[in-house]
Protein backbone atom coordinates (compact mmCIF):
# COMPACT_ATOMS: atom_id res chain seq x y z
CA UNK A 1 0.00 0.00 0.00
CA UNK A 2 2.75 2.86 1.20
CA UNK A 3 6.30 2.05 -0.04
CA UNK A 4 9.71 4.04 0.42
CA UNK A 5 12.67 3.18 -0.85
CA UNK A 6 15.54 5.49 -0.05
CA UNK A 7 13.51 8.56 0.51
CA UNK A 8 15.51 11.65 2.00
CA UNK A 9 13.71 15.37 2.35
CA UNK A 10 16.13 17.98 2.56
CA UNK A 11 14.49 21.70 2.90
CA UNK A 12 15.59 24.81 0.59
CA UNK A 13 17.45 26.32 3.90
CA UNK A 14 19.74 23.01 4.34
CA UNK A 15 17.14 21.09 7.01
CA UNK A 16 17.61 17.80 6.64
CA UNK A 17 13.75 16.38 8.05
CA UNK A 18 14.42 12.88 6.49
CA UNK A 19 17.78 10.52 5.63
CA UNK A 20 17.32 7.65 3.36
CA UNK A 21 13.76 6.41 4.56
CA UNK A 22 12.70 2.88 3.81
CA UNK A 23 8.90 1.92 4.64
CA UNK A 24 6.39 -0.55 3.94
CA UNK A 25 2.88 -0.25 5.44
CA UNK A 26 0.50 -3.25 3.83
CA UNK A 27 -3.28 -2.40 2.88
CA UNK A 28 -5.45 -2.45 5.88
CA UNK A 29 -2.57 -2.22 8.40
CA UNK A 30 -3.16 0.23 11.83
CA UNK A 31 0.47 1.96 12.27
CA UNK A 32 1.68 4.53 14.68
CA UNK A 33 4.42 7.10 14.30
CA UNK A 34 6.28 8.61 16.82
CA UNK A 35 9.46 10.28 17.60
CA UNK A 36 11.57 13.51 19.66
CA UNK A 37 9.29 16.85 18.11
CA UNK A 38 11.66 18.43 15.18
CA UNK A 39 12.59 13.90 14.46
CA UNK A 40 10.50 14.49 10.99
CA UNK A 41 7.11 12.74 11.59
CA UNK A 42 5.18 15.58 10.02
CA UNK A 43 6.95 15.71 6.54
CA UNK A 44 6.72 11.86 6.29
CA UNK A 45 3.02 12.50 6.60
CA UNK A 46 3.10 15.02 4.02
CA UNK A 47 5.42 13.40 1.72
CA UNK A 48 2.59 10.13 1.70
CA UNK A 49 -0.14 12.68 1.15
CA UNK A 50 2.17 14.66 -1.65
CA UNK A 51 1.90 17.45 -0.20
CA UNK A 52 5.11 18.46 -0.07
CA UNK A 53 8.09 16.56 -2.97
CA UNK A 54 11.37 14.42 -1.38
CA UNK A 55 14.67 15.47 -2.42
CA UNK A 56 15.10 11.95 -3.68
CA UNK A 57 13.84 8.65 -3.21
CA UNK A 58 10.81 6.87 -4.40
CA UNK A 59 7.20 7.09 -2.45
CA UNK A 60 4.65 5.03 -4.05
CA UNK A 61 1.10 4.49 -3.19
CA UNK A 62 -0.46 1.17 -4.27
CA UNK A 63 2.22 0.30 -6.63
CA UNK A 64 2.34 4.22 -8.18
CA UNK A 65 5.82 6.68 -8.02
CA UNK A 66 3.51 9.14 -6.86
CA UNK A 67 6.70 11.82 -7.34
CA UNK A 68 6.39 11.11 -10.94
CA UNK A 69 2.76 12.11 -10.53
CA UNK A 70 1.86 15.51 -13.30
CA UNK A 71 0.19 17.75 -10.85
CA UNK A 72 -3.07 17.55 -12.97
CA UNK A 73 -3.29 13.77 -11.66
CA UNK A 74 -2.54 15.10 -7.74
CA UNK A 75 -6.07 15.67 -6.98
CA UNK A 76 -6.83 12.05 -7.66
CA UNK A 77 -4.11 10.45 -5.55
CA UNK A 78 -5.64 12.67 -2.89
CA UNK A 79 -8.83 11.25 -3.30
CA UNK A 80 -7.60 8.20 -1.94
CA UNK A 81 -5.88 10.14 1.09
CA UNK A 82 -7.77 11.20 4.09
CA UNK A 83 -5.69 13.93 6.06
CA UNK A 84 -6.08 15.11 9.96
CA UNK A 85 -4.02 18.30 10.77
CA UNK A 86 -2.43 18.62 14.15
CA UNK A 87 -4.08 22.55 13.94
CA UNK A 88 -7.25 21.50 12.35
CA UNK A 89 -7.09 23.99 9.64
CA UNK A 90 -11.17 24.34 9.82
CA UNK A 91 -13.26 27.19 8.07
CA UNK A 92 -14.39 29.38 10.98
CA UNK A 93 -16.54 31.38 8.62
CA UNK A 94 -18.57 28.14 7.60
CA UNK A 95 -20.65 25.89 9.81
CA UNK A 96 -20.28 22.18 10.57
CA UNK A 97 -21.77 20.95 7.24
CA UNK A 98 -20.38 22.90 4.96
CA UNK A 99 -16.88 22.43 6.48
CA UNK A 100 -17.23 18.27 5.68
CA UNK A 101 -18.96 19.56 2.28
CA UNK A 102 -16.17 21.10 0.59
CA UNK A 103 -13.44 18.52 0.01
CA UNK A 104 -16.50 17.01 -2.19
CA UNK A 105 -17.25 20.06 -3.69
CA UNK A 106 -13.56 20.82 -4.59
CA UNK A 107 -12.94 17.37 -5.90
CA UNK A 108 -16.32 18.29 -8.27
CA UNK A 109 -18.74 15.43 -6.62
CA UNK A 110 -22.15 15.17 -7.97
CA UNK A 111 -24.78 17.50 -5.80
CA UNK A 112 -27.03 14.27 -5.79
CA UNK A 113 -24.25 12.31 -3.72
CA UNK A 114 -22.89 14.94 -1.49
CA UNK A 115 -25.55 15.26 1.16
CA UNK A 116 -25.80 11.88 1.66
CA UNK A 117 -21.88 11.46 2.21
CA UNK A 118 -21.71 14.60 4.35
CA UNK A 119 -24.18 13.32 6.72
CA UNK A 120 -22.55 9.85 6.62
CA UNK A 121 -19.42 11.23 7.64
CA UNK A 122 -20.89 13.18 10.69
CA UNK A 123 -22.65 10.28 11.88
CA UNK A 124 -19.82 8.20 11.60
CA UNK A 125 -18.07 10.86 14.39
CA UNK A 126 -21.29 11.62 16.25
CA UNK A 127 -21.76 15.17 15.11
CA UNK A 128 -24.72 14.69 12.59
CA UNK A 129 -26.88 16.80 15.13
CA UNK A 130 -24.57 19.92 14.82
CA UNK A 131 -24.16 19.96 11.19
CA UNK A 132 -25.72 23.47 11.59
CA UNK A 133 -23.19 24.31 14.41
CA UNK A 134 -20.44 26.76 13.64
CA UNK A 135 -16.73 25.67 14.59
CA UNK A 136 -16.19 28.42 17.22
CA UNK A 137 -18.74 26.38 18.99
CA UNK A 138 -17.19 23.39 19.42
CA UNK A 139 -15.69 21.97 22.21
CA UNK A 140 -11.32 20.75 21.18
CA UNK A 141 -12.87 16.79 20.92
CA UNK A 142 -15.28 17.83 18.59
CA UNK A 143 -13.31 20.03 16.82
CA UNK A 144 -10.84 17.13 15.86
CA UNK A 145 -13.86 14.61 15.03
CA UNK A 146 -14.89 17.22 12.13
CA UNK A 147 -11.51 16.95 11.18
CA UNK A 148 -11.98 13.65 11.07
CA UNK A 149 -15.71 13.75 9.46
CA UNK A 150 -13.75 15.97 6.67
CA UNK A 151 -10.74 13.56 6.12
CA UNK A 152 -13.03 10.93 5.54
CA UNK A 153 -15.80 12.42 3.59
CA UNK A 154 -14.56 11.36 -0.01
CA UNK A 155 -14.28 7.33 1.46
CA UNK A 156 -10.40 7.31 1.35
CA UNK A 157 -8.22 4.17 1.24
CA UNK A 158 -5.73 5.90 3.49
CA UNK A 159 -6.11 7.88 6.61
CA UNK A 160 -3.28 10.07 8.09
CA UNK A 161 -3.71 11.76 10.85
CA UNK A 162 -0.43 14.21 12.72
CA UNK A 163 -1.17 14.35 16.41
CA UNK A 164 -4.38 14.34 16.63
CA UNK A 165 -5.11 14.06 20.19
CA UNK A 166 -2.31 16.26 21.00
CA UNK A 167 -4.36 19.08 22.62
CA UNK A 168 -6.77 16.84 24.03
CA UNK A 169 -7.25 15.31 27.92
CA UNK A 170 -7.11 11.45 27.96
CA UNK A 171 -11.16 10.58 27.44
CA UNK A 172 -11.47 13.29 24.11
CA UNK A 173 -7.89 11.34 23.25
CA UNK A 174 -9.75 7.80 23.72
CA UNK A 175 -12.93 9.03 22.35
CA UNK A 176 -10.78 9.64 18.97
CA UNK A 177 -9.12 7.06 18.67
CA UNK A 178 -12.00 4.48 18.78
CA UNK A 179 -13.04 6.35 15.74
CA UNK A 180 -9.93 5.72 14.00
CA UNK A 181 -9.70 1.85 15.43
CA UNK A 182 -13.57 2.03 13.74
CA UNK A 183 -11.88 2.85 10.27
CA UNK A 184 -9.45 0.41 10.66
CA UNK A 185 -11.79 -2.30 11.22
CA UNK A 186 -13.40 -1.41 7.91
CA UNK A 187 -10.08 -1.70 6.11
CA UNK A 188 -8.98 1.42 5.58
CA UNK A 189 -4.97 1.94 6.42
CA UNK A 190 -4.23 4.30 9.36
CA UNK A 191 -1.18 6.09 9.99
CA UNK A 192 -1.03 8.05 13.13
CA UNK A 193 1.53 10.18 14.30
CA UNK A 194 1.96 11.01 18.11
CA UNK A 195 4.23 11.42 20.87
CA UNK A 196 1.87 10.18 23.05
CA UNK A 197 3.02 7.31 25.39
CA UNK A 198 -0.06 6.42 26.82
CA UNK A 199 -1.80 6.04 23.32
CA UNK A 200 1.27 3.51 21.92
CA UNK A 201 0.69 1.21 25.67
CA UNK A 202 -3.17 0.61 24.92
CA UNK A 203 -2.55 0.36 21.38
CA UNK A 204 -0.72 -2.67 20.26
CA UNK A 205 0.06 -2.05 16.75
CA UNK A 206 3.16 -1.48 14.90
CA UNK A 207 4.87 1.69 15.81
CA UNK A 208 8.24 2.99 13.81
CA UNK A 209 10.26 5.69 15.84
CA UNK A 210 11.77 8.00 14.16
CA UNK A 211 15.27 10.28 15.33
CA UNK A 212 16.61 12.93 13.70
CA UNK A 213 15.02 12.00 10.19
CA UNK A 214 15.88 8.09 10.96
CA UNK A 215 13.92 4.87 11.89
CA UNK A 216 15.51 3.34 15.19
CA UNK A 217 17.18 0.05 14.63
Amino acid sequence: MIHFKQVSKRFPDGYQALNNIDLNIDAGEMVFLTGHSGAGKSTLLKLIAAIDRPTSGVIAINGHNIVQLRPAALPFLRRKIGFVFQDYKLLFDRNVYENVLLPLQISGFDNKITAGRVRAALDKVGLLKKEKAMPITLSGGERQRLCIARAVVHRPLILIADEPTGNLDMAYAREIMTIFHSFHQVGVTVLIATHDASLLEENRYRVLSLQHGKFAA
